[in-house]
């Protein structure tokens, strides 16, 4: 497939830094992107025209493994490989006292920040071969106080990434563990009603700093 495009999926693509990511890698990468909004990935869509690029988009939830399926097996299908999987997509459960931890939101942070990742790692290796990069993105709360959900489960998806790290050193693919910065997102916004958004930095900016220090490297 001498002639294929690269290709970047971007799970959790619809706003924040996915999008952003999105946008940069427009220019150069075909975008796979992945989120449960139609609206705002149809937004997305329009954004990545204007910048001269492509996209294919997913409207799925990372949570249900069948679609994670066909989502992999159709790039596989279709294109062959993946040069870049960049994942940004989390559940941000409400803060709360750990002692007053729903259930619920519990067992939703378990399957979205968890076992989602697992299996998209399961599902996503083959695709990126030996050469492609994985990307995941650290947000170290855990053990901050009433972050009890989020911040457990935020660090056992990052402990997958780090061990999947260690395990390809050698053999690829490389996996990368960024820490952007704080951004004005919908789940920052959560945690931080009424927070002054000004200070915060531009995913976009973001997005870039991330890029070009993984590929310089």
């Amino acid at each position: 497939m001498t002639n294929a495009p690269k290709l970047a999926l971007i799970t959790g693509a619809s706003r924040g830094l996915g999008a952003a990511l999105a946008e940069a890698l427009a220019p150069t990468h075909h975008i796979v992107a992945v989120a449960k909004t139609t609206g705002a990935l149809e937004e997305l869509d329009d954004r990545i025209k204007a910048l001269g690029g492509s996209a294919t988009l997913a409207p799925m939830d990372i949570t249900v493994p069948e679609a994670m399926a066909t989502l992999c097996r159709g790039i596989h299908d279709r294109w062959g490989n993946l040069d870049i999987w960049a994942h940004t997509a989390i559940h941000a459960a409400p803060l709360t006292p750990t002692s007053h931890i729903d259930s619920r939101d519990m067992a939703k942070s378990i399957t979205a920040n968890i076992t989602a990742t697992a299996t998209l790692i399961n599902y996503v290796a083959p695709l990126l071969g030996t050469e492609g990069t994985a990307l995941f993105f650290d947000d170290p709360r855990a053990g901050e106080k009433f972050f009890g959900s989020y911040g457990a489960t935020k660090a056992a998806q990052i402990a997958l990434a780090r061990s999947w790290q260690a395990e390809t050193t050698k053999t690829g693919p490389r996996v990368v563990i960024a820490q952007p910065d704080p951004m004005p997102t919908a789940t920052r916004a959560r945690f931080f009603p009424g927070e002054d958004r000004a200070p915060l930095a531009d995913p976009h900016a973001q997005a870039a700093r991330i890029l070009a220090s993984f590929q310089a490297s």
